[in-house]
């Protein structure tokens, strides 16, 4: 069986898509290929991390990436974690991205 792709989106990616990257890949690991990006990103959290140890989930090897790594690749699965990344966040059209749009 083929594994789906989704990628987590926020702004930083430091936190929520962090988190949401660790306990997918955790859960899902046989049925998904998880990433997280941020279109402003900064670096993970340490707040992250202690609170996904916390429930047996290591995140501490992830890393802050920028959404653009990922504009020549498929996805099954964009998921917008705040509306800053959804209104800055690239367009995709059946899983590949298309262009930039501002939301108004």
């Amino acid at each position: 069986m083929k594994k789906r792709k989704v990628l987590f989106l926020c702004t930083n990616n430091s936190v929520r898509s962090q988190m949401a990257e660790g306990i997918l890949r955790h859960f899902g690991n046989e049925l998904y290929e998880v990433f997280s990006a941020g279109t402003k990103p900064t670096e993970l959290s340490r707040y992250a991390v202690e609170v996904m140890k916390e429930i047996g989930i290591d995140i501490s090897n992830q890393e802050s990436k920028s959404v653009d790594v990922f504009l020549d690749k498929h996805f099954d699965y964009v998921v917008t974690l705040c509306n800053s990344a959804k209104e800055e966040c690239p367009l995709f059209f059946n899983g590949k991205p298309s262009k930039k749009i501002k939301t108004i």
